[in-house]
């Protein structure tokens, strides 16, 4: 009789899998042809695997990547590590040396100008330098198109770093048809932004196959918006990346330490060897902090100017992107176990198109951080399907049941699609998971046809409700 039961149990449990594995192809058949996709599930408290497809399989990672960064900068630099901006004095100069703080805010930067008022210091007689030595070599990474460089996440991981090196703008076309766009630059902000770009309606916007273009002119700041932009009551919101750090760093010093009344007549020189003698300094918000900003809001600059320290850091030398993803790899080697030989990174941000990640590794990344949750904290950081970061308002997993059972990070670049994290199914079993979707390219809809699904929704709705309901 007991051997009856367990067979019979047994009987059940293949059937169950079965119809498990039965729902997933289908949710996999429902993404368009020719799209090339990695898919794992694990159990987490027994590392069985419970679905993979083509997991190893070398995928791109978008965004999913920064979990890599974020656990070797909890591993490496530890919870309390904080960016610290310090201004010091050499003789009659004034240095500001920078770290590469990725939230210093211009706020903050006037703050310490006051408190070089309240130490006595109300006039510069030399000249001001600009220690950007922190880091060294290119400001973005191999693979960042160029299409992408003007707008503000993709703007340049640099030792100095202020306002998130972003300048917002807007663009109004409420004019006549014909008649050129109007850009709008806050005056306090050195940047300079032009437009010939044309308002058109939306007929005229299909029929010319127009855009509206972004040109990075000439040297310093400067900005050339072209072509059209569909006529629009409310102004078109622009983000700009700096292009240029010292150049606006320089200038928004100028206009701080005229509105501070500090005297100075010299010059504000770039000079990544300068060092002086500590006066005051800032420092950032704990790593932590910083963290949670980054996963939750999937910020490149953090990400990469965190990238660019743990290569300053490990190999005590200014930091690079290649130093940096090196030390992230000898980093989660050493300390975590997880060797990624056959990896490409390139960033720590995954905004390159250049990296390449398989489903294996994104998902022995994600078991640590969930194994050592207690020491690391990272599991917090993550968006809540639903709730929070970028899988608040992602429509595939949003409604009950699926809501705040999914806690994951999110990736997209062109054509990919993809998701690692934790769901809790509806048995409570906890599941490991990672979807990489890459040449996700579907088929054009006729204007005229009535607006269906699109794949990829439907194919995680399918994919994370069998998960939750079915495991």
């Amino acid at each position: 009789m007991l051997r009856i039961l367990f067979s019979t149990l047994a009987l059940l449990l293949t059937t169950q899998v079965h119809a498990s594995s039965i729902s997933l192809q289908q949710a996999l058949s429902q993404l368009p042809d020719g799209n090339d996709t990695a898919l794992l599930v694990a159990d987490s408290q027994t590392g069985e695997v419970l679905y993979q497809q083509r997991a190893d399989q070398l995928q791109p990672p978008a965004s999913t990547q920064k979990m890599l960064t974020a656990l070797a900068a909890q591993l490496y630099l530890g919870p309390q590590y904080r960016f610290t901006t310090r201004v010091e004095t050499r003789g009659n100069d004034l240095i500001f040396r920078f770290s590469g703080d990725p939230t210093l805010t211009r706020t903050q930067l006037t703050q310490l100008l006051q408190q070089l008022k309240k130490k006595g210091i109300t006039s510069i007689s030399g000249d001001i330098l600009l220690n950007g030595g922190q880091f060294t070599s290119y400001e973005r990474a191999p693979g960042w198109p160029w299409d992408i460089l003007g707008v503000c996440y993709s703007a340049p991981a640099s030792s100095l770093t202020l306002e998130h090196n972003c300048v917002q703008g807007a663009l109004y076309s409420n004019r006549s048809l014909g008649e050129p766009t109007r850009v709008n630059i806050p005056s306090h902000q050195p940047i300079t932004v032009t437009t010939n770009a044309v308002i058109v309606n939306k007929a005229q916007h299909e029929a010319s196959h127009c855009e509206l273009e972004l040109d990075i002119a000439g040297t310093g700041n400067t900005y050339h918006l072209d072509g059209c932009l569909v006529k629009r009551d409310q102004p078109l919101p622009l983000k700009f990346a700096v292009q240029d750090t010292t150049d606006y760093i320089s200038k928004i010093l100028r206009s701080e330490l005229t509105r501070q009344r500090i005297s100075f007549k010299g010059k504000i020189k770039r000079d990544d060897k300068a060092q002086g003698q500590l006066v005051v300094q800032h420092q950032s918000q704990p790593l932590n902090v910083l963290l949670d900003i980054m996963v939750k809001a999937s910020d490149n600059l953090i990400a990469d100017n965190l990238t660019k320290t743990l290569g300053a850091r490990y190999y005590k030398q200014p930091g690079s992107f290649k130093n940096g993803v090196a030390a992230i790899e000898a980093i989660l080697k050493e300390k975590a176990g997880i060797t990624l030989d056959n990896a490409v990174l390139v960033d720590g941000s995954g905004l390159s198109r250049n990296n390449r990640l398989t489903a294996e590794q994104m998902l022995q990344v994600i078991a640590y951080i969930r194994k050592h949750d207690n020491q690391l904290g990272l599991l917090k950081t993550f968006p809540v399907s639903g709730e929070s970061g970028t899988l608040q308002y992602r429509r595939s997993i949003r409604q009950k049941p699926l809501q705040g059972q999914i806690h994951a990070k999110s990736g997209s670049l062109y054509g990919t699609y993809n998701l690692a994290g934790i769901l809790t199914a509806k048995s409570g079993r906890e599941l490991l998971f990672v979807q990489l979707v890459t040449n996700y390219h579907p088929p054009k809809q006729d204007k005229n046809t009535p607006a269906v699904t699109p794949p990829i929704q439907a194919f995680e709705n399918t994919l994370y409700h069998t998960l939750y309901e079915q495991f």
